[in-house]
């Protein structure tokens, strides 16, 4: 009995996309050698294309009871299993399971891999309750996977103009794009040069638009860590601004090497990196929360430290649905991985509170029959009416089904940016809770810069009760919907010269402050060399 040729058939169907036939031959191979588990993880990997997380789930779930840790390989799989496991836990809002499987993760991986620790270190935003201290555990496991790396001597130039670098694997159709365009396109060309160090793996039509607009396009997706660094110092950056964070591709060991004179961090995600290699993170007075979380020092910028800007054609935003229908919908689009326990019970209780009012999800999770009945059975569980409750996938023209949800409900601690966003930009007014980290606090800063502050919250007794509040004022649902893109246009969330103008004045000061205190620390102050050539 030959398993190894069995699961070479198998790779090659899937290669070939005839998955039907490989889940045969795996299902073939499971039966005979149930202990075989590379046949569940290639199981998983069909189910991720085809795009059921939940089977996804079930395949790697079944591999389990088979890891073990007796040699190097064997810790290094099983440890790669259990990352992919924390995540679909988190995907399908299993959040203890994933809680867990991600601690696990970090005992087996000796040394540790930075793309599971990215992959943990993001997931760890997804929860409550969560400590400065259990952010340093795993900033300190990160330092570990670094200690190789002899970072560049701290050096200053005087150019004529400030150079300004973007780090980033998402200059491309992302939500970062949504938040970043007036910063990468915008920064006035008397006072600053702009280079983009691209990590893209796929390009598209927004990373063809910035390679032909941006003077100075870097793509270092196949350069090592080492040479890319060696790039950015070569082109004598004065300040790095890194837009990814510990998400998807990023390339935090290019910064560890330290080759701009200044580092910051910001934008693209939503809390401190745990790093020394970054001096600042970029946040403004409603978002930045608690700086015991950051290892950087926080900018506050006075207004947004997002400026939106709309990627796609919006339609005009229609009359509230309750208008029509005599009954308020609540809707939320987010990821479903961000809808925890806490936020189940809560929804539960507006639409117990509201009569006769209905709950929109919205997400691609509902696109199969197993993701709909697992949030289903779920949703049973908390006492739904699931009559009462629609579960949509995802669509490509999602904006147009604001026109069914009167209020939208954010999620936390897990917050909605963009979707807030297109949310509002759609008439539909937005219901958030917000913490004292960073990440949780996006909705209120949104919300306040839009002039909505009082549909945020500080608690969840709060949240359930704005939320039923708003559900009986339909005149006011009436004038927001009326009101709130123009609202929005007129606020600084969308004032593109007010946020220049504010995070421009932010580098001129920053990239002072260290230059006066490194040369003051080294008896040579040039700190005048920057203000003058500028």
């Amino acid at each position: 009995m030959n398993i190894e040729k069995f699961q070479l058939e198998a790779l090659g169907k899937y290669k070939a996309k005839n998955y039907t036939a490989a889940l045969k031959i795996l299902a073939k191979i499971q039966r005979l050698k149930p202990e075989y588990k590379n046949s569940y993880y290639l199981e998983a990997q069909i189910w991720n294309e085809i795009g059921n997380p939940v089977k996804e789930y079930r395949a790697l779930e079944k591999a389990l009871p088979f890891l073990n840790l007796a040699t190097p390989a064997e810790r290094d799989f099983s440890a790669e299993i259990l990352s992919h496991v924390a995540s679909l836990c988190f995907d399908l809002s299993l959040h203890e399971k994933s809680k867990e499987a991600f601690s696990l993760v970090v005992k087996l991986d000796d040394p540790p891999k930075v793309s599971r620790l990215d992959n943990a270190l993001f997931h760890v935003n997804a929860q409550e309750n969560v400590s400065p201290d259990y952010f340093r555990t795993f900033y300190d496991k990160y330092k570990k996977c670094l200690a190789y790396i002899k970072p560049y001597p701290k050096k200053f130039y005087a150019h004529k103009k400030i150079r300004v670098g973007f780090l980033s694997a998402d200059f491309k159709n992302h939500a970062v794009i949504n938040w970043a365009w007036s910063l990468l396109t915008g920064l006035d060309k008397n006072l600053f040069d702009t280079y983009l160090y691209s990590n893209v793996k796929k390009s598209d039509v927004v990373t063809e638009y910035l390679r032909k607009t941006v003077t100075n396009w870097r793509d270092i997706l196949n350069l090592t860590d080492e040479v890319a660094a060696k790039l950015i110092r070569d082109d004598e950056i004065d300040i790095l601004f890194d837009l990814s964070g510990h998400t998807d591709h990023n390339r935090l060991c290019v910064a560890a090497y330290r080759p701009a004179s200044v580092q910051i961090s910001g934008i693209g995600y939503m809390n401190s990196t745990g790093l020394e290699c970054f001096d600042y993170f970029l946040s403004d007075e409603t978002c930045a929360g608690d700086e015991n979380f950051f290892t950087e020092k926080v900018i506050c910028l006075p207004h947004s430290h997002v400026c939106y800007e709309p990627s796609i054609k919006f339609e005009p935003a229609n009359s509230p649905p309750c208008l029509k229908n005599n009954f308020v919908t609540f809707g939320s689009f987010n990821k479903f991985g961000k809808v925890t326990d806490a936020m189940l019970s809560a929804w539960k209780k507006i639409l117990d509170a509201v009569p006769n009012s209905r709950l929109l999800l919205k997400n691609k999770i509902f696109a199969t029959a197993d993701g709909k009945n697992f949030v289903g059975d779920k949703l049973k569980s908390f006492g739904y009416d699931v009559a009462r409750v629609e579960l949509r996938p995802f669509t490509a023209n999602h904006l147009v089904e604001y026109g069914d949800v009167d209020i939208a409900l954010d999620t936390f601690p897990y917050v909605g940016g963009v979707t807030t966003c297109e949310a509002l930009y759609m008439g539909v007014p937005v219901v958030s809770l917000y913490g004292d980290r960073h990440g949780t606090r996006f909705g209120f800063s949104i919300l306040k810069n839009v002039g909505l502050d009082e549909l945020a919250v500080d608690s969840y007794e709060k949240y359930i009760e704005r939320a039923v509040e708003l559900a009986g004022d339909w005149e006011l649902l009436t004038l927001l919907r009326r009101n709130l893109r123009t609202m929005m246009k007129k606020s600084p969330l969308m004032n593109s010269e007010l946020y220049l103008r504010e995070i421009q004045a932010a580098f001129i000061k920053i990239l002072s402050e260290q230059k006066n205190f490194w040369g003051n620390a080294n008896g040579n102050d040039r700190s005048g060399t920057l203000l003058g050539g500028v």
